[in-house]
């Protein structure tokens, strides 16, 4: 059976969440932030050698990093569910939001949080790079997100639940919804999918679901 090394307020609820979905029994090892540091526990260390989450364990197999458990996950357990058909336009979409989420979205949110939390006073790298590239990404996904219902095409798939995460970050940033209706449409819709929910109430505290 599957078990999920879950870190509090982490991209591992987006695993929960794709277990949910697929209909799969799971069970949850619980680990919790420091409060001042908000780094991970050193047992984390003993699942594996970076201490992160999320990371999955099955059996003897140790899965790491969140696109990689997803493709494992739903090529291992999903039986054609949640990934459109091979050579078609749909799976060349469904694989770029796949990687483009930890990729390319998640950079400048990591680097604007550790500016804010940490006070980090140096306004050029903010205003000159920070910001602009957050801009710059969620600009852009808001208009991909005008072609079509999910990132995929009109089916949902496991590449939404993978974009989840930095567009819940990026909707706690104050005012980053106001000109992106597509955005606050699609973290609307995921918030009320019933698998989303139960994945919720499984993991636990979650800062990013409103």
């Amino acid at each position: 059976m599957i078990v999920v090394h879950h870190l509090n307020n982490s991209r591992s609820q987006r695993i929960l969440w794709l277990l949910e979905e697929l209909g799969i029994d799971y069970e949850i090892k619980y680990y919790q932030r420091d409060a001042e540091t908000m780094l991970a526990p050193p047992s984390l260390y003993e699942v594996h050698p970076l201490g992160k989450s999320p990371v999955i364990t099955d059996a003897d197999k140790t899965v790491a990093e969140s696109g990689a458990i997803v493709e494992y996950i739903v090529s291992r357990y999903g039986n054609g569910k949640l990934v459109p058909a091979g050579e078609t336009p749909e799976h060349l979409r469904y694989t770029y939001w796949l990687h483009y989420a930890e990729g390319s979205a998640m950079p400048p949110l990591l680097m604007n949080l550790i500016f804010t939390r940490f006070g980090i006073g140096d306004s050029s790298a903010m205003d000159g790079f920070i910001a602009p590239q957050i801009k710059l990404h969620f600009d852009y996904i808001e208009s991909e997100l005008n072609k079509s219902k999910w990132f995929g095409g009109e089916e949902f798939t496991a590449a939404d639940i993978q974009m989840s995460f930095p567009l819940e970050l990026l909707g706690n940033l104050p005012k980053q919804l106001e000109s992106r209706p597509k955005i606050e449409e699609f973290l609307n819709r995921i918030h009320s999918l019933p698998a989303y929910k139960r994945g919720i109430e499984r993991g636990g505290e979650y800062d990013f679901a409103s």
